[in-house]
């Protein structure tokens, strides 16, 4: 099977055959079948990086099946992350906003090319595995346990990493800050034990500006949970929030209301963990 399996792969070193979409991903399908089998029981070296190389290549392969619209997409997601993750390595000029008795913490910075930037630090109880399928693969429940939102929608999805979603906030008690919305590109990616979740404003033309709301902007931002030194069962949370509200929002108001969101998320987050807990529990029962 070997030989012919790099036959096939020959074949689409020729310019004609190179553009056959089909065949390049049988190609791939091959490749990856044939390493498997010959990795077992124990892979070498040089199987170990061809199989990196063509799973590379796999990936070249999905994104040139994208369209403009859509690679553009999965290169806004690609900017939110990289920018974010730009940021949170900055350790300096960090201003404490809040500070709970639990440890908590708000922190802000004012950015040339953003303006303030909000990051909150917290611990939970949770393994990070959990915690990203609640906020990634559960992302549409949020509105049912974050009185913050009032609905989550995913307008289009792209590959495994790469989603448009329409995000419904609700208005701040005294309508302090009334109801707004977000179109945001999101790029959700795991490297080793450490997942991210970034974001951006973007537009779609699934969902234009809808009456009753106002259109915000956000971006970038992003959540990023790692497993604890100390105890792996629970994650470091950090989440990164660039929020342009729009409208005639004084910033006091601003950065109280964002900075508050921020401490009120992680405690909803607390509380919707413990609920699930104590539901899966009931049921190994």
């Amino acid at each position: 099977m070997l030989p012919a399996t790099f036959k096939l792969c020959a074949g689409i070193s020729y310019r004609h055959m190179r553009n056959m979409t089909g065949l390049r991903k049988n190609a791939m399908i091959a490749i990856h079948h044939e390493l498997n089998k010959l990795s077992r029981p124990g892979p070498s070296a040089w199987i170990n990086h061809i199989r990196r190389r063509s799973s590379l290549l796999s990936s070249r392969i999905a994104e040139e099946t994208y369209s403009e619209a859509e690679q553009c997409y999965v290169q806004q997601g690609q900017q939110a992350l990289q920018k974010s993750i730009s940021i949170l390595s900055d350790q300096d000029g960090w201003q404490t906003e809040i500070e709970s008795v639990n440890g908590d913490k708000v922190m802000s910075k004012v950015l040339p090319d953003i303006g303030k930037v909000f990051k909150l630090e917290v611990m939970l109880e949770q393994k990070t595995d959990e915690l990203y399928e609640e906020l990634v693969d559960n992302m549409e429940q949020m509105g049912e346990w974050n009185p913050n939102v009032k609905q989550v929608k995913i307008l289009q999805k792209i590959g495994q990493d790469t989603m448009i979603t329409h995000e419904v906030s609700a208005e701040t008690p005294g309508n302090v800050v009334g109801p707004r919305d977000f179109i945001s590109v999101r790029c959700a990616k795991r490297r080793g034990s450490t997942c991210f979740l970034a974001g951006m404003s973007t537009q779609h033309p699934g969902m234009p500006e809808q009456k009753g709301f106002v259109r915000a902007e956000n971006g970038p931002t992003c959540i990023v949970m790692r497993p604890s030194a100390e105890d792996p069962n629970k994650t470091k949370f950090t989440w990164l929030l660039s929020l342009d509200l729009k409208g005639w929002i004084p910033k006091t108001v601003i950065n109280r209301v964002l900075s508050q969101t921020q401490v009120d998320f992680a405690n909803h987050l607390r509380h919707r963990m413990a609920s699930n807990g104590g539901v899966e529990a009931a049921i190994a029962c």
